[in-house]
């Protein structure tokens, strides 16, 4: 058996317990929730209950009150499958608002799903367990990030250490399964999870009446991952009314099978795109669903670029949450003109990251960082993240940094 490994959550849970009576740990399925919750170190010695077991399940419907009456320290597996504990715990919270009393696990977006967060409103904090990251897949977990400590000094690394992303570790994804060697074909397990889980959660947060067009519409918006977001043309597509995409869509966001990330719209850019850019839960999911099966992505693969930004985002999103949770994420886009894959927020300043997957760039890979410090003053720094191993200042607030290092 594979020996654990600490995530990057861990603290932000631990800390998050001392103060709230609840805390709720959400994510995609098979993100390794269950495997935290039982070994993380500090919340081993609770009393565990898995909703995924048909008897603990039927025992919760039928008295959701006595269920959840315990004064030990109850960590409940899976509860969006019995809505009726979230009463119940309310309930209970309102008569003991101790510290640490339940921790809560579950495969939907709790704060997506009418009814549930304000059951709870006040009284409980939302985390989300993200596929493993690469500093957590190296067992690298230090407080600090390279991000966090190159915003508040502007210092460069003095020595690159961190090895270079190579394009396995973007199409193996961050699922333990796949990404920690659990299973010889990873092809044939991302098969089997688009046929069970994926399908599963569905059944189980809406009534999909036509699976096969539900199939046709995973497929396509996977193949617009690192994508603006437009529902119309994805209905299209799919030869689906817009409603009805957009309600399957969003019962894909509420599984963390997508999920969105919002723009930039902290400077004076004229024409800023608005919309929200659509993102695969995990990388090795997305070039799952894209038909991408081989080792490496050639140059010419047109989704060479949208699945390394999709393991970037789903890197930093774990990180940010766990280490930073101050910092917000976006990216800026001004329609047909120019654009910035990520920008930090933290405040009103920020860092912008622009992504390479090369060690060599050209003025035109700049073109969109300089134009988002010429009108953004308070960006302390634009960042090409490359795939060298070399960290150089290129001008005023203008930076080359190795990519495995931003994500260090």
């Amino acid at each position: 058996m594979t020996a654990y490994r600490r995530r990057e959550l861990g603290d932000a849970v631990r800390s998050a317990l001392a103060e709230m009576p609840v805390v709720v740990v959400t994510g995609l399925r098979q993100t390794g929730k269950s495997t935290f919750l039982q070994h993380e170190p500090g919340l081993a010695g609770r009393r565990y209950l898995s909703l995924d077991e048909l008897a603990l399940l039927d025992a919760a419907r039928r008295d959701p009150e006595a269920f959840v009456r315990s004064e030990e320290p109850l960590i409940i597996d899976e509860v969006q499958r019995c809505p009726e504990l979230l009463t119940a715990i309310k309930r209970e919270v309102d008569r003991d608002r101790r510290a640490g009393r339940f921790l809560l696990s579950g495969s939907a977006n709790f704060t997506l799903l009418s009814g549930i967060t304000e059951s709870l409103a006040g009284r409980a904090l939302y985390l989300t367990l993200w596929p493993f990251t690469r500093r957590e897949m190296r067992g690298d977990l230090k407080p600090g990030l390279f991000l966090r400590d190159f915003f508040e000094t502007g210092r460069l690394p003095r020595k690159i250490t961190d090895p270079p992303i190579e394009d396995g570790e973007v199409l193996r994804g961050g699922m333990p399964p796949v990404c920690l060697g659990q299973v010889q074909d990873a092809g044939l397990w991302f098969k089997g999870y688009e046929q069970t889980y994926l399908e599963r959660d569905v059944r189980e947060l809406a009534r999909v009446a036509d699976l096969v067009s539900f199939r046709q519409l995973l497929r396509l918006a996977a193949l617009r991952t690192g994508q603006i977001l437009k529902v119309s043309e994805l209905a299209r597509d799919a030869k689906l009314n817009a409603v009805t995409a957009a309600r399957h869509l969003g019962v894909m966001e509420v599984s963390f099978v997508f999920h969105r990330l919002e723009p930039y719209l902290g400077n004076r850019a004229s024409r800023l795109i608005k919309s929200p850019k659509l993102y695969v839960g995990d990388s090795g999911i997305a070039g799952h669903l894209c038909g991408v099966v081989e080792n490496t992505l050639e140059r010419d693969e047109p989704l060479r670029g949208p699945l390394l930004e999709t393991y970037v985002v789903q890197n930093l999103r774990s990180m940010l949450e766990a280490r930073w949770r101050s910092a917000r994420l976006s990216f800026w886009h001004v329609q047909g003109r120019h654009e910035v894959d990520f920008v930090v927020e933290v405040g009103r300043e920020c860092l912008a990251i622009e992504l390479k997957s090369s060690a060599r760039w050209t003025d035109r890979d700049l073109a969109g960082l300089l134009t988002f410090l010429d009108r953004t003053p308070r960006c302390r720094a634009g960042i090409l993240a490359h795939g060298g191993n070399a960290a150089v200042q290129l001008g005023e607030r203008l930076y080359a940094i190795p990519l495995a290092t931003v994500l260090s």
